[in-house]
Parts: structure tokens; sequence; C-alpha cells
């Protein structure tokens, strides 16, 4: 008879009982790699910036950041926190701007970007 109400409370309580067991039973250690994991998989991202001219001026959403070279590092990037869209825009006065939209996909990315001079140069070559 014990074993039949056994066999029913395991069943009223279905597999997620079992997990729940195994969830406490983890070591502190296994529970902080799966909040890690978790946080994860959030659409953040981070942008490594490659310019010509290093010093143009960068704007995320319409707000400054800083100029190229300050994202171009290995252990330097832009962050990009939010999920959705960003509009990311790099300029300097006499070159025409870049503006560019991305959408974070948690994973680091290297944006190369070259200014073109608003006047044509020496070799009469259109902008």
């Amino acid at each position: 008879m014990r074993l039949r109400w056994a066999a029913l409370l395991a069943l009223a309580l279905g597999p997620g009982a079992c997990a729940a067991k195994q969830d406490a039973d983890q070591p502190a250690s296994m529970a902080r790699a799966r909040e890690l994991m978790a946080s994860a998989e959030g659409k953040r991202g981070d942008l490594v910036l490659r310019c010509e001219p290093a010093d143009a001026e960068v704007l995320l959403d319409g707000v400054q950041q800083g100029t190229c070279s300050d994202f171009s590092g290995v252990s330097r990037s832009l962050r990009l926190g939010e999920a959705g869209f960003h509009q990311v825009e790099v300029k300097k006065r006499g070159f025409w701007p870049y503006t560019t939209y991305y959408e974070p996909s948690g994973a680091r990315v290297t944006l190369k970007v070259k200014l073109r001079p608003v006047t044509p140069d020496a070799s009469g070559g259109a902008p």
C-alpha cells in the first residue's frame, strides 16, 4: 500500500519534482554557472571599431560615445546592452558620415569604417 501511495505522489507532482530536488542538491558553483549562462543568453553585443581616420567621432543612438580609437582594442569595445536595433554613426568634419544599424547577437563584432573626404582628393576622383 505504501508503494502505491509513493507512485501516486510521484505522478501527482510530475517530472518537475525530481528536477527541483536535483537543483537543491547542486553545489553553489553549479547554480552560479546556470545564472551566468542564462544572463549570457540576452541579446547584448560588443562592437570593436576600426576606423580611418581613427579620431572620428562615434555616436550610439544619437549619443556621443567617444572616438573610434576609444573602441579599437582587444579589451575596449562599444557595449550594446539592450536588445533591438541600434544606430551607430561615425563622423568627422571634412568627411562623409557613416551610419549603420546593428542588432546585438551576443557576439563581439568588428566594424571597419573608412570615411571618405567631402572634397575630391588630388587624383580627381569623386567621393
